[in-house]
């Protein structure tokens, strides 16, 4: 936190000026805690799935997956997230999260369009897991999540890369220009990381070339802390799930945020538009042990492009 006075850093405030939200910004910062509610706790409790943002040795940002049966995530105490799984081997965050890292988490409801995320320091619990002390803890709005339940895929293998790269295949390509929902990892500038969700209709997310994608925003809650983070560091972490193998596309880069009416031609509700330039790619095949059910798409989703 940067003050006593305001939760937001001078890039989050930064942008919230720019798009005339900081009044609206101060109501959504209320929610800001520092604590896990008990609310909180059973929803943590219940979930199969948590992404975790961090840096890699490198300073590069990643968002990755982490799974389990529910009860994998336990709210130890008010300040304390227990995690009873850590990446796989494969991963680009296995090594980070082997050790003390900053990392972002988002812990996501498809099916009760519900999410709430949790930033702090993480550290390996010795048993293969992970201990996270809350710095920050908050729920977001349930708009552009697709409704989506978890089925159990039986013959899951361990998660490992099948094709890893300094930019996007063909076929990454096209998963990525029919991708309905992707998180994106980014830090701030006291090297705290945050891990956020993105939704809309199939198209949204634009792969226009193997190094480039590009994707609206739209109206949220304006606390900007994606693009408050942008704003002062270009780095980002894409994870692209695939609903329906469980596989998983990593991409790492660097993004800036496009304000001009042209950026925004002919993509319906875009505020404001994000390129991110791609230099690592990993795809892994196995990444949960999980498919889900076809997708009923939000209704808050404007449609992808004209």
């Amino acid at each position: 936190m940067t003050s006593t006075t305001t939760p937001y850093h001078p890039g989050e405030r930064a942008v919230q000026a720019r798009a005339g939200r900081l009044e609206r910004a101060d109501h959504s910062g209320r929610a800001i805690g520092r604590v896990i509610p008990a609310v909180a706790g059973r929803f943590l409790a219940e979930r199969r799935t948590l992404v975790v943002g961090a840096a890699d040795a490198r300073g590069r940002l990643w968002a990755t997956q982490l799974t389990g049966e529910p009860g994998f995530l336990q709210a130890a105490d008010e300040r304390t997230l227990t995690v009873a799984a850590r990446p796989a081997d494969d991963d680009p965050l296995a090594a980070t999260l082997a050790g003390p890292a900053e990392v972002g988490t988002i812990a996501l409801d498809p099916a009760g369009r519900r999410r709430m995320r949790l930033n702090g320091r993480s550290a390996p619990d010795g048993r293969g897991g992970l201990v996270i002390a809350a710095d920050e803890v908050y729920a977001n709005c349930p708009k552009y999540i697709q409704r989506r339940s978890p089925l159990g895929r039986p013959g899951a293998g361990t998660p490992r890369a099948v094709a890893t790269g300094p930019t996007l295949s063909t076929a990454q390509r096209l998963a990525a220009a029919t991708a309905d929902t992707f998180f994106i990892a980014t830090v701030g500038p006291d090297g705290s990381v945050d891990a956020s969700h993105r939704g809309g209709a199939p198209g949204f997310l634009r792969a226009d070339r193997p190094d480039r994608l590009r994707w609206p925003e739209y109206t949220g809650n304006s606390m900007f802390m994606t693009l408050g983070n942008l704003e002062l560091d270009p780095r980002a972490g894409l994870l692209l799930p695939d609903w329906e193998t469980g596989g998983a596309l990593l991409v790492t880069g660097e993004a800036r945020t496009d304000w001009s009416e042209p950026a925004r031609a002919g993509l319906p509700g875009a505020e404001r538009v994000v390129e991110l330039t791609v230099t690592a790619v990993v795809e892994l095949a196995d990444a949960t042990p999980l498919t889900w059910t076809e997708p009923e798409f939000s209704p808050a989703n404007p449609p992808a492009a004209v």
